[in-house]
């Protein structure tokens, strides 16, 4: 036969409920911590991979760009000198 202890239930009781004040202040917590952390990520003004990699990739054809013109722009410069002076 097996017998309750009032004590020992009122304690698992308040154990109980303790552990579900700590996941309520943990919850609290990560939330909190999460919208801080979002609000200082926009104060920062960061871009996203995926905008970083356009500009990058748009960086990239205006080099190209510039040295196609530079070698296009020789090229005329070569073929309007005068080929008998120097």
């Amino acid at each position: 036969m097996q017998t309750r202890n009032k004590v020992l239930d009122d304690i698992s009781q308040l154990m109980t409920n303790a552990m579900g004040v700590a996941q309520g202040a943990r919850s609290e917590a990560e939330t909190a911590m999460k919208s801080w952390m979002d609000r200082w990520l926009a104060d920062r003004q960061l871009v996203t991979r995926e905008e970083f990699d356009a500009v990058r990739a748009m960086a990239q054809k205006a080099r190209e760009e510039n040295e196609a013109l530079k070698a296009r722009i020789e090229a005329l410069e070569a073929a309007a000198k005068p080929k008998g002076k120097k």
